[in-house]
């Protein structure tokens, strides 16, 4: 496969990952005033380990090695599990396009730690396209907001991101060693298993939720988890950590326009200036220098990776 096609279909990938979770957004808005947090994160989270349990299991897979466990737990826990449980809640306190927004800090964050970490460094475009989206994120925020925004939800989107910029770092080392869908089952797994003492919630709000609302669960396991999440984890295996993580600065005006549209959250005028910013943004951290080693692995590695199971089961 050549590197054009490579970086044509991570675009794709990414693309495809950043509508999916501004979709989220929205749709945990909607689906929350039936569905407490910790119910509908279980109930999103079982059905995206049975859709993409039913993928893995018809393709050869590879063992995990006793190292890779421990990064796999940090991010099923984290990032499939807190951040789930976390925003679910906080968007039962703000509106769809505040969560999103504050969320956004994760690219941030994951700069940093992928930067301190994994050795990716701190190249000059992304850090100059993340400070430009970030004022775009906070210019929609402060416009967007209404002072309206609770200080628990605040709290909990933070921990969400932080939990969202860990479980990515603890993400990316595992995809140079192990198929993008095999990472995000287990991890999907592990956030699913997490959640189990909500089961009987969850069964209970599921029996009184009319049947529309228990089909947006449904579409938020299929597509905004076993989707977007699998095709996050190719893009990623693709790029570095930093870079695709300024990408998701997209979902901010993306969720606005998507809550605008379906849930009547009208956002104010100078959100759209913010969306510009986002954009502009996420275009010059996508920016590449001249040297093709930006990333933190050669591509042709990631392929290598992903080209001849060790083993079956």
């Amino acid at each position: 496969m050549t590197d054009r096609r490579q970086t044509v279909l991570a675009a794709g990938a990414a693309a495809v990952t950043i509508v999916l979770w501004a979709s989220a957004f929205v749709a945990i808005r909607h689906v929350g005033h039936e569905f407490s947090a910790g119910a509908l994160s279980l109930g999103r989270l079982v059905i995206g380990s049975l859709l993409l349990g039913g993928l893995v299991f018809t393709r050869p897979r590879r063992l995990p090695a006793k190292r890779d466990w421990k990064l796999l737990v940090v991010c099923g826990l984290l990032w499939f599990g807190v951040y789930n449980v976390a925003l679910n809640e906080a968007e039962q306190r703000l509106d769809a396009g505040t969560a999103a927004m504050l969320v956004n800090i994760g690219p941030l964050l994951i700069a940093v730690l992928a930067g301190l970490l994994l050795s990716e460094g701190f190249p000059r475009r992304l850090v100059i396209g993340s400070a430009v989206a970030f004022a775009g994120v906070l210019l929609i925020g402060t416009s967007s907001s209404g002072g309206q925004a609770e200080t628990w939800g605040v709290i909990l989107c933070v921990l969400a991101a932080v939990a969202y910029a860990v479980g990515v770092v603890a993400q990316k080392p595992l995809l140079a060693r192990l198929p993008a869908l095999e990472v995000t089952w287990i991890a999907c797994t592990i956030g699913a298993i997490s959640c189990l003492p909500f089961a009987p919630t969850l069964l209970r709000e599921t029996a009184a939720a009319r049947p529309s609302t228990i089909w947006w669960v449904v579409f938020l396991g299929a597509f905004p988890t076993a989707l977007a999440f699998t095709t996050w984890a190719y893009a990623l295996a693709r790029t570095s950590a930093g870079r695709m993580g300024a990408t998701t600065y997209l979902v901010p005006p993306l969720t606005i326009f998507l809550g605008w549209l379906l849930l009547d959250e009208s956002p104010a005028p100078l959100a759209y200036a913010g969306g510009a910013l986002c954009l502009l943004g996420v275009a010059i951290s996508r920016l590449k220098s001249g040297q093709r080693t930006v990333d933190s692995m050669p591509l042709t590695s990631t392929v290598n990776a992903d080209s001849k199971p060790l083993s079956k089961s």
